[in-house]
């Protein structure tokens, strides 16, 4: 009976979350929906082999505690990689920011859980450091296990959105541009956007229209989407095929302008945008921004670039006045009881 309760709730959520995603991909629920169907799912089949629900409780409690145990090394581990290959800029720095105040935290945690078992001691020095690091400790432990547990719900909704079956008959590709090499030459992180964007060109049954979409910075000789739409036509692309955004500054901007080109022009407007498989998620919220009904496919990078790139895509995300609220009340949610066991 419990194990058929446990499907069924794994049914609901994943039903659930089938309904918002085919609605809007870019809703920030559907991120914390996909966790907890997932979540649930993993529950339902622990308790199939362990036939007893507080056991497969337990058991998947164990499985996050153990990956939030692992992330911190990896993360600084890239964070080192991430310095030797790119550079010590403070955006290359984050990953290794982020490994460290999550080991803190970690560090945090096995620090409670031995004071609590030595909670009943009868040593006054012991008893009053943990009268005097108690709170801090706790408030340390928690807010990091939040912030790896909401980090890890985004992390896992970004990877979903790469693996999800996408159709192949678009009328038009937009394709985001990035910094250009010598201020004319496209970058390798430009040119795995460009290729993914031919690869989606040559396997459509109906070739859509390409428009690279970027403007000149003021560092940059050529506008992005001139040096874009240059190496596009290298590789054989009819020049009638290319169309050229040419103002934008930002990724919203590129949306925008690249919106305004469509809706000028006749026909189906059947629309896919390519951008780094890290940036797909925040540029399908800039499109719902801006009106535009699309489709997001992302390009590789690096290994080693992905980490930071998503730690980036995080924070901005939630440097969004309503999703910092969220976190902010998730995390006051969970320092909740701790708060009201100091108030009694």
């Amino acid at each position: 009976m419990e194990f058929t309760t446990a499907f069924a709730v794994s049914l609901f959520f994943w039903i659930l979350f089938y309904i918002c995603f085919s609605k809007d991909r870019s809703r920030y629920r559907n991120s914390y929906l996909l966790f907890l169907a997932l979540s649930s799912t993993l529950l339902a089949l622990l308790f199939s082999t362990v036939s007893y629900i507080n056991g497969a409780v337990v058991i998947l409690l164990l499985l996050i505690f153990l990956a939030i145990l692992i992330v911190p090394f990896f993360l600084i581990h890239n964070g080192i990689v991430m310095i030797r290959n790119e550079g010590r800029s403070l955006q290359n720095l984050l990953s290794l920011f982020f490994g460290i105040t999550i080991a803190l935290g970690e560090i945090a945690t096995f620090l409670v859980v031995a004071l609590s078992i030595m909670s009943d001691t009868k040593d006054q020095q012991i008893l009053n450091f943990i009268s005097v690091a108690g709170t801090p400790l706790i408030i340390t432990s928690i807010s990091v296990i939040y912030l790896s547990v909401s980090f890890l719900i985004f992390m896992l909704y970004t990877l979903f959105l790469q693996i999800i079956p996408k159709k192949k008959d678009f009328d038009y590709v937009i394709i985001h541009g990035a910094g250009l090499l010598d201020g004319q030459r496209v970058s390798k992180l430009l040119s795995d956007r460009i290729d993914k964007a031919l690869d989606v060109y040559h396997k459509d049954p109906t070739p859509p229209f390409l428009i690279p979409s970027g403007g000149q910075g003021d560092d940059e000789k050529v506008s992005e989407a001139s040096a874009m739409a240059a190496y596009i036509k290298e590789k054989g692309i009819p020049e009638d095929k290319i169309i050229i955004e040419d103002r934008s500054k930002t990724t919203y901007e590129n949306l925008l302008n690249s919106k305004k080109i469509i809706d000028e022009r006749d026909g189906d407007k059947y629309i896919a945008l390519v951008t780094s498989n890290y940036h797909v998620y925040r540029a399908l919220r800039h499109a719902k921004k801006v009106g535009l009904k699309c489709t997001g496919i992302g390009s590789r990078v690096a290994f080693y670039y992905w980490p930071s790139a998503l730690i980036r895509e995080y924070i901005a995300v939630h440097a969004e006045k309503k999703h910092l609220l969220i976190l902010i009340l998730g995390w006051l949610l969970c320092l909740a009881p701790f708060i009201y066991s100091l108030a009694r």
